[in-house]
Order: structure tokens, then C-alpha cells, then sequence
């Protein structure tokens, strides 16, 4: 639906038609976008625009193609290019053909190239009409790697970062990319008022949230999910399980997890993967074991695990070297004694029951120190004399 660049003489006829053909309160706001296009205030007219392309009567049909088309297109260059980028975003909701609304977009985008995030939106825009309309994951794919590329760059969080983030998590729950939809989606509801969204999407974030935790690929820090206010939703929802489920898996509670099968072994995704979420749970386990131990007391034989973890003695070398391979815990294997010196265990979000844990064995600590200190004090005469 592109037209021809549109004279002044013709806008001026446009906003006069329209003054005239629309109820008496819209048509005032008609004749305050002709009076401020006429005293060329782009920046009142860009606000004004923003809030009028928004009014219902004006959503109706092809009313806002024409809107565009006849009027914005001929002081386009005059707006901020990220505005303008807003306006179009509105806008193009309403091509019926999801080609010409991608044409559309096109010809916008070397309009606003001087304006990194406002080309990055239009990119994001583009890819919601491939993924959403037109099912072309190919395409969907270029633009997230394209716009990707420039967040490196960028300062902060943008107006695009939201946007590109939903459309991220969309291509990779599609795709069963189950950790990389963890990370973009949790990514993407901290660049939004939760308030925004409805009851039945933020339950549908939490659901599909908790799946991917629990079946991604190295996701073993499920805390920032644990603390989010987005898993709440699920508590009066027949899925309030999956909570408890995921508490279970960040403090490695194997017998909770098997008491649940129930209600985990209903969910196909899950009960498919039965082997892979009981290696995973292993691990968090193990995790669990070492964060438990004080400092100077990691050594862990392989009985303690196999107890804890309640796989067989002779699989527990394997879950360690797994577990030292991940990263997820730094240490020894001592494989004649049949145990491992633990160093280090990888930072996590943490619950309140493994905080109130960690306040223990702080208060433990100053006890140790204070008792060295006490021991050199009374000591310190010995020592400076040997």
C-alpha cells in the first residue's frame, strides 16, 4: 500500500476531509494535529500522534494505512527516528497481507539507520511477522542473531530490549531450545511491568519457565526463577505442583522428586526425559552437599553421595567428573580412598531455608576466627620468640 510522496496541498485536503467527515470531539483533534503540522512543531505533533494513533475510532479498517500514507509519510524525516519506529509499530498491525506489512518495515529501516535501537525495533517488528504469521523460523532466526550483535554495544537496557527478548523466547521454545528460552524469557520479564501483562500469559510465562528450568541444558541456578514474582501466578492454577517441584530440584531433594513423579511423569515433555531430570537433580544434589560443608570440612566419600543421591557406588566417580566438567563444583577425586575434596561449589540464587543454612555456618566461622584470635593473643609471646 506505498503511495506517492503526498503535496502539501494534498495533506491539507486530507486533514480538511477528515475534520469534516468525523464526530465532533474527533474532529477537533483533527483540526490540532492540522494546526500543529502547520506551525511545523514536530515534536508536540510526534506526542500528539503517539497518543491519537491509539483512540479506537482510529484503529478501525485500513484507517491508520491511510493516516500514515496520506499524512506522516510527508514529515517522516522530521520525526525522532525511534518514534517514528512506534508509530510504524501500530501502524503495521493493520496490514492484512503480513508481505506487504514486511515491505512495509523494509522501506522504514533505512529511514532510521542513524538510530541504532530504533532499527533494531524495526528488525524485532520484522520478526514477529515471520515467526507469528508466517512461520519462517529461518528468517526469525538472521534477525535475532543481527540484532543480538549490537546489544553488546549498547548501554543499558532500551526500549527494544523488551520486545527482542519475547521474540527471542518465542523462536526458542518453538525450536525446544529449553536453555536458551530460560535465559531469554526470564531476560525478557525483567524488562516489563508484569503488571502489563494479562492473568492467563503470566501463568503461561510461569508454566513454560518452569519446564525449561527443569529441562535445560546446564540451567542449575533455578533461584532467580524461585524468587520471581511470575511463579506466584501458578499457586492457584492446577499446575502449583511445578513449584514445589522446582524447589525440590534447587536443594537437590531426590526423595521429593520421586514422591512427585505423579504429578511431573503427567507432563509428556518431563516423564520423556525421566533419566536426563534425575542426572540433573543428582548433581543439584551434589551441590547441595558441598554448599552444606563448612569451608574446612568438604571432604565428601562416595558413600555420603550414593546415599544422598541413591545411585549406585559405582556411578558416583562418573556424577562428580561430571559435575567437575560443568563447572558446577571445583575439587579432587582421591579415587583409593573413594572420596572428593571439594573447594569450591558455583554461586547460585538462593532460597531462604539455604540462606538462614549459610547464616549458620557464618556465625560458625566468627566463632573459628575468634578463637584464633584468642589463641594468637595469648600465644603471641611464644611465637615472636621463636
Amino acid at each position: 500500500m506505498a503511495s506517492a510522496t503526498v503535496h502539501q496541498s494534498n495533506v491539507s485536503d486530507y486533514l480538511t476531509k477528515k475534520q469534516r467527515e468525523s464526530p465532533k470531539e474527533l474532529s477537533t483533534e483533527w483540526a490540532e494535529l492540522e494546526e500543529l503540522h502547520n506551525k511545523r512543531l514536530w515534536h508536540q505533533l510526534t506526542l500528539k500522534l503517539l497518543k491519537f494513533i491509539k483512540k479506537p475510532e482510529i484503529q478501525k479498517s485500513d484507517a491508520l494505512i491511510q493516516l500514515y500514507n496520506n499524512f506522516i509519510q510527508t514529515f517522516e524525516n522530521k520525526i525522532n527516528p525511534l518514534s517514528l519506529v512506534e508509530i510504524v509499530a501500530i501502524v503495521v498491525e493493520h496490514y492484512k497481507d503480513p508481505k506487504e506489512a514486511i515491505a512495509f518495515l523494509e522501506k522504514t529501516e533505512p529511514k532510521v539507520k542513524i538510530n541504532p535501537d530504533a532499527q533494531n525495533l524495526c528488525k524485532v517488528l520484522q520478526g514477529q511477522i515471520y515467526i507469528e504469521q508466517l512461520n519462517d523460523l529461518e528468517a526469525t532466526k538472521k534477525i535475532i542473531e543481527e540484532v543480538e550483535a549490537t546489544f553488546d554495544n549498547a548501554d543499558g537496557v532500551t526500549a527494544v530490549h523488551g520486545r527482542f527478548y519475547l521474540l527471542a523466547s518465542q523462536y526458542y521454545r518453538i525450536q525446544g531450545d529449553h536453555a536458551q528460552y530460560y535465559r531469554t524469557a526470564l531476560r525478557y520479564l525483567g524488562c516489563i511491568d508484569l503488571n502489563t501483562l494479562t492473568d492467563e500469559v503470566k501463568v503461561q510465562h510461569a508454566f513454560f519457565l518452569g519446564l525449561a528450568a527443569l529441562l535445560g541444558e546446564g540451567v542449575y541456578n533455578l533461584g532467580e526463577l524461585l524468587a520471581h514474582a511470575v511463579l506466584e501466578t501458578l499457586k492457584p492454577t492446577e499446575n502449583a505442583w511445578l513449584i514445589e517441584l522446582l524447589y525440590a530440584f534447587n536443594s537437590g531433594d531426590i526423595n521429593k522428586f520421586e514422591k512427585m513423579k505423579p504429578q511431573w511423569g503427567s507432563i509428556a515433555d518431563l516423564a520423556a526425559q525421566e533419566l536426563f531430570l534425575r542426572q540433573k537433580i543428582s548433581l543439584l544434589c551434589l551441590m547441595e552437599m558441598t554448599f552444606k560443608r563448612p569451608s574446612h570440612n568438604r571432604q565428601l566419600t562416595f558413600a555420603e553421595i550414593a546415599r544422598e543421591t541413591k545411585l549406585p557406588l559405582n556411578e558416583i566417580e562418573l556424577l562428580v567428573m561430571k559435575a567437575l566438567a560443568q563447572g558446577l563444583v571445583k575439587g579432587a577425586i582421591d579415587q583409593v580412598a573413594s572420596t572428593v575434596n571439594m573447594t569450591w561449589v558455583q554461586p547460585r540464587v538462593l532460597d531462604r531455608t539455604q540462606i538462614s543454612g549459610m547464616v549458620e555456618r557464618l556465625n560458625e566461622w566468627c566463632k573459628h576466627v575468634g578463637t584464633m584470635e584468642n589463641l594468637l593473643e595469648e600465644k603471641a609471646s611464644e611465637i615472636l620468640t621463636l
